[in-house]
């Protein structure tokens, strides 16, 4: 799990159950992307809600969710103040 903390003391991370975000103040968790099918039965990661790309198709769904993970990671720092934050 990567955690960035912004210059104005605001904690930014993807959500994942390996850190408790509570123990950092109170967390505020928004949606990033949204790993869905199309008719076809292939994998999208759609990372509109951070102002990013669809990625894919994907044959599998783990493949989506890999890429977006990967996508997410690189552009941490860059995701939007709304996403993900911890409040004090």
């Amino acid at each position: 799990m990567e955690i960035l903390i912004r210059p104005c003391g605001e904690v930014v991370a993807v959500y994942s159950e390996d850190l408790d975000l509570n123990a950092l103040g109170r967390p505020s968790i928004r949606r990033a992307s949204h790993v869905e099918p199309d008719d076809a039965g292939r994998w999208w990661a759609d990372l509109a809600p951070v102002a990013g790309p669809k990625l894919g198709p994907f044959q599998r769904r783990s493949q989506a969710l890999a890429a977006e993970d990967r996508w997410l990671s690189l552009h941490l720092s860059d995701l939007p103040r709304h996403v993900a934050r911890i409040s004090r």
